[in-house]
């Protein structure tokens, strides 16, 4: 079976066409400035990334410009369309109304739909990816895999905010947790890769990037996770500042003189650890090297961020009262040898020593923590894309 797995933004496209029994990727890419001009970056297995600039005034051209380049004679990785057999679509947000993935019809549309207000960047985007391809390839079956399906086995404790109950009740104002397909993928994985009994296990996952979130997953069900409402909460990350004082943001709108929006564009692009390190950079590489050269910004955004971390970590921990395994995972988490050095310093009381020579390495599954640790540590690259495959597979 095929998979051709679609991830949509307000003006971008990523794509992997994946063969379900080999789990192999047979191509991918990405469709950029959708709406601008537009252009295509298709590679097929085994072959080199070509690049297409075309006009791309919306989703729909975007997606037939994929599917053209899957079937093209020269470097198809498919002879016809009649070979995708199914399409799975990473959605945002699906807020209270859907626990797991879906095969998509009217009414998940509508529902789907329902939760714009709660990610109106994101939704309205997924939405016109799956419409467009609806309306491309109407008779083949298409499937909605959550952000935050995953997260909603959190225990009202975790989920409810110090608010009003009656914002709850009224706008559905709660914890949801973003990266869900990712936590799900790698805590599943990691159980398989350590030898530990999933349905009898205690697991945090720390998904760092430029957005980052942790989660603890107590027999393969998540009980908590870092961020809430929206992707705002939770860990300070590339731009976005994370768990503060909610007073701050009257505080600087009077002193900056801004109004809501003009406070929200600053917690959401400007801070995080590219604010901390003075406009430095919100990319760790970057940030390495300047913390290396001796800049204190840079030194001092590592610094928060990996102190950051190590604090949901040691919450999570006493969350569920104690921890099998902890894994890194994400562009940081699988590449950043420093952050995880930085971050397992801390959690010495939990009887984690760090193998220095295996967190070296990167780009496959690795346990970074010594033999004699009582507490087992992982680095476990994430594949959101065969996550989205397998949970389309296994509804179609």
């Amino acid at each position: 079976m095929n998979v051709l797995v679609i991830n949509c933004g307000s003006s971008s496209l990523k794509y992997q066409l994946i063969n379900s029994e080999s789990e192999a990727v047979l191509a991918k890419g990405l469709c950029e400035r959708i709406g601008i001009d537009g252009r295509l970056t298709y590679q097929k297995a085994g072959c080199d990334k070509e690049v297409t600039e075309a006009p791309m005034p919306t989703h729909k051209e975007a997606i037939q410009m994929v599917l053209d380049a899957l079937v093209n004679e020269k470097t198809g990785a498919i002879s016809n369309l009649s070979e995708v057999n199914a399409v799975g679509h990473r959605v945002v947000h699906g807020g209270e109304k859907f626990a797991s993935s879906v095969v998509i019809n009217k009414e998940v549309l509508a529902a789907i739909e329902e939760c714009n207000d709660l990610a109106p960047l994101h939704n309205p985007a997924n939405l016109i990816g799956i419409n467009a391809c609806t309306e491309l390839m109407p008779n083949v079956p298409m499937v909605a895999v959550f952000d935050t399906a995953f997260h909603q086995t959190m225990p009202e404790k975790a989920y409810l905010y110090g608010l009003p109950y009656e914002y709850y009740e009224k706008y559905k104002v709660r914890r949801y947790g973003f990266h869900g397909t990712s936590h799900s993928f790698v805590s599943k994985h990691m159980a398989e890769f350590l030898g530990i009994d999933l349905e009898n296990s205690k697991l945090i996952v720390a998904h760092l990037g430029n957005g980052a979130s942790i989660s603890a997953v107590v027999n393969g069900k998540c009980v908590d996770t870092s961020m809430g409402l929206t992707p705002l909460e939770g860990l300070v990350m590339g731009t976005r500042s994370g768990d503060m004082d909610p007073a701050i943001m009257e505080y600087i709108a009077k002193k900056e003189n801004l109004d809501i929006a003009g406070v929200m564009n600053v917690l959401n692009k400007k801070s995080g650890v590219f604010g901390i390190s003075n406009g430095l950079s919100s990319d760790f590489r970057d940030l390495e090297t300047g913390m290396n050269e001796g800049n204190k910004y840079a030194a001092a955004a590592m610094e928060v961020f990996c102190y950051r971390v190590a604090k949901y970590i040691g919450s999570y921990v006493a969350a569920m009262n104690g921890v099998d395994a902890i894994a890194f995972t994400a562009g940081i988490g699988e590449n950043a040898p420093t952050v995880r050095a930085k971050v397992v310093a801390y959690l010495g009381y939990l009887g984690i020593a760090l193998d220095a020579e295996a967190n070296g390495k990167r780009g496959e599954d690795l346990v970074i923590s010594t033999p004699d640790s009582k507490v087992k540590v992982a680095v476990i690259p994430t594949n959101e894309e065969l996550a989205i495959c397998r949970e389309t597979v296994a509804l179609v």
